[in-house]
């Protein structure tokens, strides 16, 4: 039998086209050997490589990058989404529930219903679903619905029939924290195998067809479940795919290395989302009297750190509040007194999410050498004045949030992803929020953004060899359809472009505002090709 996940053994030139390189800023033309980048050049020197491989590839003036990392997502969630029932599309709550009739209709032989992407605030009633709603559009069937954050959701009494410990406190309040955390198990736990393994290859072959070579899975036990997780590493290391690099969000450190998890890290709660009032703050949130809710604090913070450091494994945490992120700096400081700072920063702790910074968490990211995991479609989708932020936080705490300037400036590692299904699997879309965040004191360039979202997600791993196309590098690429390269920078009152080749700089598609994203004609991970676009 055939190994399809087996390095190949021969050799590809490619050329004809735009290698994104900081080899050489003008290649053309790249050899691939043995699964890794061998060469990258100019045309002229190409022709003295033709005779010598197995295979010659005209790029036909396409460009050819580093593949994508996408350094947060729920995989078998995403698969879900992909698969299941989506209620991103919904304008209004009359059109999810339509949306929800449908659905139960279409699959009369579900055990349970599930959806995801309402989001209220969106619509004009600005309220979730009622029970006695979703009963009757169900037709009593068991039903799960999370919001877009995935950290509530609202479900039908036939569910919560399957949870007799939940007793929800009335009709109309989406389910949140512990409550949250049952519904979604008793959900899970209901799929088949083969739905769950079905919804793992639509998402790993969607990040493939986008140009994603690698994902970060965020596994957990108050998200997934062991079963999940490991069927998922167990699917990507049999078939052609994108890497799929475990982490596992639970304290205890011998499970975490028995799933193969290269953390015990990743959703490892300290709070909860703004969206869902469940970010922990220091101030009260503007529309609700509380500050939210903590999950973990300083010294449980500073116990795992200590512990993952001694074991060699990646600690990491969801932090989104500028409480939850003081909880989780007291916290890495602490146990880099008891361990070594030297150690700690050697570790590349993580934390994901990162959103209310201050300028003392910025510099203390730097100081512990703390990898910030991020996700600049969250601003995209949640920023501005008119915003979820704005309405959870008023526009003055709104505007602080996710300041990727300054966190660049101070030497913070950025790993960028999507938090999918939080938001939707799309490289190039997150890339153009960053460059274009909605405040503009916050906003990078585009190769410092381009970056993150590639070399970035390998260095948040430990890995400093990869996500970059130079010679001894993995051959993880994508080719891709696009419009004229250009070079840019973030500036205080518009981006600059420029297609000066004298910068030296490899350009980087034109992802100004509106115009169209490049479209992913092949995705290469490891010298074997794991998506090829039809033709036609």
């Amino acid at each position: 039998m055939t190994d399809r996940t087996a390095t190949p053994t021969h050799t590809v030139l490619l050329r004809g086209g735009e290698v994104h390189s900081p080899a050489d800023p003008f290649a053309t033309a790249m050899v691939v050997e043995r699964g890794h980048i061998a060469w990258v050049g100019s045309e002229g020197a190409a022709d003295a490589f033709a005779p010598g491989v197995d295979e010659v590839v005209d790029l036909g003036g396409a460009l050819v990058t580093p593949a994508f990392t996408d350094a947060h997502v729920h995989a078998t969630s995403t698969g879900l989404a992909l698969t299941g029932l989506d209620l991103s599309t919904a304008r209004s709550l009359a059109e999810a529930l339509d949306l929800v009739r449908a659905y139960a209709a279409r699959r009369p032989a579900d055990r349970v219903l599930l959806g995801h992407g309402w989001d209220a605030a969106r619509w004009p009633e600005r309220r979730a679903p009622r029970r006695s709603e979703l009963d009757e559009a169900a037709g009593g069937r068991p039903l799960y619905l999370s919001r877009v954050d995935v950290h509530s959701a609202v479900v039908t009494t036939a569910l919560l029939d399957l949870v007799p410990h939940v007793h929800p406190h009335g009709d109309d309040e989406p389910l949140t924290k512990d409550d949250h955390h049952a519904v979604r198990r008793a959900a899970l736990d209901a799929l088949t195998p083969s739905q769950r393994a079905e919804a793992q290859r639509a998402a790993l072959d969607r990040a493939a067809s986008l140009g994603i070579g690698s994902v970060h899975e965020c596994g957990g036990p108050e998200i997934s479940s062991p079963e999940d997780f490991a069927g998922l590493l167990a699917l990507a290391a049999e078939r052609p795919g994108p890497r799929v690099h475990g982490y596992w969000a639970d304290r205890d450190l011998v499970l975490a290395r028995e799933l193969g998890a290269v953390g015990a890290a990743g959703d490892l709660f300290v709070d909860g989302a703004l969206g869902s009032h469940t970010a922990c703050l220091h101030a009260p949130y503007a529309d609700a009297a509380h500050t939210g809710t903590g999950y973990l604090d300083a010294a449980e913070v500073a116990a795992h750190v200590a512990a993952c450091t001694e074991e060699g494994l990646q600690a990491g945490f969801h932090a989104i509040g500028d409480a939850a992120v003081t909880a989780v700096v007291e916290g890495v400081r602490a146990a880099a007194e008891k361990v070594g700072l030297d150690r700690v920063r050697a570790a590349r702790h993580r934390v994901e999410h990162a959103e209310m910074m201050t300028p003392q968490t910025i510099a203390a990211f730097a100081e512990l050498g703390l990898t910030a995991s991020v996700q600049p479609a969250f601003d995209a989708a949640w920023g501005g004045e008119d915003g979820m932020y704005a309405d959870r936080l008023g526009a003055e705490r709104a505007r602080t949030l996710n300041p990727y300037a300054a966190m660049l400036k101070a030497g913070v590692p950025l790993a960028f992803g999507s938090d999918a299904p939080v938001t939707p699997l799309d490289p190039w879309g997150t890339v153009r929020a960053a460059a274009l965040h909605r405040t503009p004191e916050h906003r990078i360039s585009v190769r410092a953004a381009f970056a993150a979202h590639t070399r970035g997600g390998w260095r948040a791993l430990g890995r400093d060899d990869a996500g970059i196309l130079v010679p001894g590098a993995p051959a993880d690429y994508a080719v891709w359809q696009t419009g004229e390269l250009v070079v840019q920078a973030p500036d205080d009152r518009v981006a600059r472009w420029s297609t000066d080749p004298r910068s030296g700089t490899p350009g980087l598609p034109d992802l100004s505002p509106g115009g169209e994203l490049p479209v992913c004609l092949k995705t290469v991970v490891g010298g074997r090709e794991v998506f090829v676009r039809p033709q036609g």
